[in-house]
């Protein structure tokens, strides 16, 4: 396995000898909805449109995981697996292989990466997108991703876990009001799961805000205040925030198998 953040929410994943890129905002702005009065993101790097990628894995619709001026400069025949409201919007910009998934419907890769929705973030009143689990059928390696932090219950029959993209720093309106929710669902999260790492996803460093939105968002935690939160429920997860970019290899341990 291995991993290449681009900050935000955008990966690389290497699975099971693919290439899947996760959620991409790669290059450009992101504005939601041409409101960009109200918030605007700008990246302070562009970074390249990966080579040799098998799929597109998009977890929501929206600008900042289904960004259109970077699902534009993609090859429009690579499949995509998405969310429905995610595939809404590569249909729409031409892709021709789309496969949505509802939760808990899964979707096979090559024969050797599983792909599992489960549900994720709540938009709106009706609407809950999704998060994934990612799985090497040979090694049983896997990986989980849901990038505001709404952890379903159902994820505990899948635990363990070996490696988490979720937020662990949150962002709160006004300080009260959860918009990525932090700390305390990461921690549960590992309490359900026992991953052995837990990387954070959302933006970061590299990616800058403007507009009326950004005087009422507040950060919620650090990386440094979540560590002894770990050790002190007994969790040997380690915690990283990687530098957008460089690839990762997380070193993961063969988990032991008990037999009932």
């Amino acid at each position: 396995m291995q991993l290449t953040w681009y900050d935000s929410n955008s990966w690389l994943i290497e699975m099971a000898g693919k290439r899947i890129l996760l959620d991409p905002w790669l290059v450009g702005p992101l504005v939601f909805g041409n409101l960009g009065w109200l918030i605007k993101g700008v990246k302070k790097t562009t970074y390249p449109i990966p080579e040799n990628i098998d799929l597109i894995l998009l977890s929501q619709g929206l600008e900042d995981h289904a960004h259109p001026e970077t699902l534009k400069l993609i090859d429009r025949n690579i499949p995509v697996v998405a969310s429905p409201n995610a595939a809404k919007v590569v249909k729409a910009l031409g892709y021709t292989q789309v496969t949505t998934l509802d939760h808990h419907q899964s979707y096979t890769l090559a024969n050797s990466l599983e792909i599992k929705a489960v549900p994720g973030s709540p938009i709106g009143p009706q609407l809950i997108e999704n998060g994934y689990i990612l799985k090497e059928l040979e090694t049983g390696y896997s990986l989980y991703y849901e990038p505001h932090g709404y952890h379903s219950p159902s994820l505990k029959q899948d635990a363990p876990i070996d490696v988490v993209l979720t937020p662990v720093v949150g962002i709160t309106f006004f300080g009260v009001i959860p918009f990525l929710k932090g700390q305390k669902k990461a921690l549960e999260l590992c309490q359900w799961l026992q991953p052995q790492y837990i990387l954070q996803t959302a933006a970061g460093n590299d990616t800058s805000f403007e507009g009326l939105l950004t005087s009422i968002l507040q950060p919620e935690g650090t990386l440094e205040a979540f560590r002894p939160l770990l050790t002190e429920n007994n969790l040997s997860t380690q915690v990283l925030e990687l530098k957008p970019g460089e690839p990762f290899t997380p070193q993961l341990q063969q988990r032991a198998v008990t037999i009932a």
